[in-house]
């Protein structure tokens, strides 16, 4: 964990922003948008294997100089205390950080339940690690490079914590149940996203940490579940990255602690 951080971070970076995620589906438009949007700004795109994220290396290809991208493993911490260490050492500061790291099926490992009677501990364990432990630890090692970046080089005076969460995760929202491995883990996340909210107004962080629910995007990873997704209501990779970002760039203090839709619209716990 780092402790202290100098705040006399290089003014010619503008916004500096982490992204975390496990599954590639609509990273690297996620990240494309970003170094789009700011021509200054500077990514640190992370992912369990580098080499392998071909979608990110043809991006490192077109922005080499603004994107870097790390090895880090959510469910691995010492990945994520290597990735803080390099970015204290090379940039001190962070503005921006995203949590996308989520799974919902994996074959012959975890599929959405749809009776009690096919829950799995192992299944249970692996959805909390992946989508509520690991965004947790990340921002617990960011932290401190939160604190020393705020707002600069955005429109905002705070930085942002933004964690994927989903509609699934809320209870008062529960009217269909299943997927029980899936929702409990994001209400975990939505519970500890709440939690830290609390004790960075409590000490006055210039930083917000805010919930994000992206609807449901057209990637392998809801393709198997398309079915009944309602007319109108299947989004494409480009309109859910725009919304959410549109978001986070509007994320004002008061903020802090808020669980929000793709339109911009409080979801209940």
């Amino acid at each position: 964990m780092l402790n202290k951080i100098s705040t006399s971070f290089p003014q010619s970076y503008g916004f500096l922003c982490l992204l975390s995620c496990r599954c590639l589906y609509h990273y690297p438009i996620l990240v494309k948008q970003l170094l789009e949007k700011n021509e200054k700004g500077h990514v640190i795109a992370t992912c369990r294997n580098p080499t392998g994220a071909t979608g990110l290396l043809d991006l490192k290809n077109q922005f080499a100089e603004r994107l870097n991208i790390l090895p880090l493993d959510a469910t691995v911490e010492s990945t994520i205390e290597e990735s803080a260490k390099f970015i204290t050492e090379r940039y001190g500061s962070l503005n921006l950080l995203i949590n996308a790291s989520g799974i919902l099926s994996i074959p012959n490992v975890l599929q959405p339940e749809t009776t009690l009677s096919k829950v799995q501990k192992s299944a249970m364990m692996l959805a909390y690690e992946v989508n509520a432990v690991g965004p947790i630890l990340v921002i617990k090692h960011m932290w401190p490079l939160l604190r020393a970046g705020g707002g600069f080089g955005t429109e905002r005076d705070i930085a942002v914590v933004a964690n994927l969460s989903a509609r699934v995760g809320s209870i008062g929202d529960n009217h269909l149940g299943g997927w029980h491995a899936y929702r409990s883990s994001k209400a975990a996340l939505n519970q500890l996203t709440k939690t830290i909210s609390v004790e960075f107004a409590r000490k006055k962080d210039p930083v917000a940490c805010i919930l994000l629910h992206p609807g449901t995007v057209d990637t392998d990873l809801s393709r198997p579940f398309q079915r009944n997704v309602p007319a109108g209501k299947l989004f494409s990779k480009d309109f859910s990255v725009q919304k959410l970002l549109n978001i986070i760039n509007n994320t004002k203090h008061q903020d802090n602690g808020k669980f929000f839709a793709w339109d911009g619209q409080e979801i209940p716990w």
